[in-house]
């Protein structure tokens, strides 16, 4: 029995779709759910979702949100979400050096200021991770192939 799980942000719907199982970054730590989970809503962090269905996972990069869990059904309303195919890593590298940058300046005495370079630095690293894990995982071999006969 599967669960029907969505990623929405203000701008776009990321993903729906019936799924097995969603493992998603819950502001006190990883959440796995499963169908018939009783029902939740959480506040999320920075971090990866992954969707399960059939053997096949599916990676998201999601900066920061809520997760309304029913038995059925999971909606995730993400301040920023994307699918990892669509992440640009050389665009989130520059953003995160450039908030690096920023930070080694030194922010000005103006906590929102420096609480929107932390988030920005956070979320360029979360594309970045998501990005490279999941291609990774599509370059990891199968079958009979070796490691050896990756390179």
């Amino acid at each position: 029995m599967p669960i029907r799980c969505e990623i929405v942000t203000q701008e776009r719907t990321v993903f729906s779709g019936d799924v097995d199982s969603v493992s998603l970054p819950g502001s006190e730590g990883r959440m796995g759910i499963l169908p018939k989970h009783t029902p939740l809503l959480t506040t999320l962090g920075f971090g990866e979702v992954v969707v399960r269905v059939g053997g096949q996972e599916e990676y998201f990069a999601i900066g920061g949100g809520f997760a309304e869990i029913q038995p059925d059904k999971v909606v995730i309303l993400a301040d920023s979400a994307e699918h990892a195919e669509e992440i640009d890593i050389e665009r989130a590298e520059k953003a995160r050096e450039h908030a690096e940058q920023l930070m080694k300046e030194g922010v000005p005495e103006d906590p929102e200021r420096y609480a929107q370079i932390r988030a920005s630095l956070q979320r360029a690293q979360i594309r970045i991770d998501v990005a490279r894990r999941r291609r990774r995982r599509r370059a990891m071999p199968t079958g009979r192939e070796s490691f050896e006969d990756q390179e």
